[in-house]
């Protein structure tokens, strides 16, 4: 469900107030990761790399309060569900994009994931959930990259998580991950913290 809040009410009360007019009020975090775990678990599982960060990404966000508020057009807004966005390369040679709600249920959201994204990939067609805060994600596992940073767009708030393909070494795997956020919907210390707690989802995993 999805509901207009009032920002006094929040803890967000003075970060709407100087940021929600600001012209460019997203910043831009980048996090080297240990995924060597993560690629063990989709290898032995055969899981989709991806879909498993993803699902990471999902857990350790709805730990945290700050998720379920988004700005939107001069309001904020509460959640009470998140789903993580994907993009995804379609038959026609284009791309389009899915929702897919999060669960705590690992089995459950994989089989989501494949469902969604194979059904948008061969019908060409974009499907979304109107009444969920969306993180935003991005794989661009054609090369490396050190950091990401994503375009601004007033219609588009919402956070967004990005990295490229990930880098094996002798003895671990790593990945840099970009993370974008509008500071209406939290500070830099909260996404710091959402950064340390998604690499202890991802060794748990």
């Amino acid at each position: 469900m999805k509901q207009e809040i009032n920002p006094k009410d929040t803890n967000r009360a003075m970060a709407f107030e100087q940021w929600m007019k600001s012209p460019m009020p997203m910043v831009t975090l980048t996090k080297t990761f240990d995924v060597t775990r993560l690629c063990r678990v989709s290898h032995r599982r055969g899981i989709k790399f991806n879909m498993l960060l993803c699902w990471c990404i999902g857990k350790t966000a709805s730990r945290m309060e700050e998720f379920y508020l988004l700005p939107e057009q001069g309001k904020l807004y509460e959640y009470d569900r998140l789903a993580i966005n994907v993009i995804v390369n379609n038959k026609g040679g284009g791309i389009n994009s899915c929702d897919i709600l999060y669960t705590n249920d690992l089995e459950q959201f994989g089989q989501d994931y494949m469902f969604l994204t194979q059904s948008a990939s061969t019908s060409c067609q974009s499907s979304f959930v109107d009444d969920a805060m969306v993180i935003g994600t991005s794989a661009m596992v054609a090369t490396e990259f050190d950091c990401i940073v994503n375009q601004y767009c007033s219609q588009f708030n919402n956070p967004m998580v990005m990295w490229g393909r990930y880098r094996k070494g002798w003895l671990r795997t790593t990945l840099p991950i970009s993370f974008q956020f509008h500071h209406v919907q939290m500070d830099g210390g909260h996404a710091a913290r959402f950064l340390e707690e998604l690499q202890k989802t991802i060794n748990t995993i």
